[in-house]
């Protein structure tokens, strides 16, 4: 399976409408391509991890629009087959390598995003 490191970004966003709306259109205005995401709501913020290229260009953007960049961080970007029972076995293999996964997402074109405890480790396991 193919792998590459990109940045993963967590961003607090306001609960309300149009804040994933500014971020994203922000990020579009630096001409950053936002390779995956995921939201949700937590303890009345949304929370989203927006997958990029360059971080540093990308929180700048987001800070931008007085959206709150808490963490960038490393993550490896597997490509993966669209079918079933993929998804267990990979992490099946993070597993038996002692790997811990910490943030998992599924990205543009069949591609899975892995945060985990050691990058290199899990790199070995895939």
């Amino acid at each position: 399976m193919a792998t590459k490191t990109l940045k993963d970004l967590t961003v607090s966003l306001e609960d309300r409408p149009g804040t994933m709306a500014d971020a994203a259109e922000a990020l579009g205005k630096a001409g950053i391509n936002i390779e995956g995401i995921c939201g949700f709501p937590v303890s009345g913020r949304g929370v989203a991890h927006f997958l990029v290229e360059d971080a540093t260009k990308a929180r700048k953007a987001i800070e931008g629009v007085g959206a709150k960049v808490q963490a960038d961080r490393d993550v490896l970007v597997v490509d993966v087959a669209d079918r079933p029972g993929t998804l267990g076995q990979l992490t099946r293999k993070l597993a038996k390598a002692g790997v811990n996964l910490n943030l998992i997402y599924l990205a543009t074109n069949t591609r899975l995003v892995v945060g985990a405890d050691n990058l290199d480790k899990a790199r070995g396991a895939i």
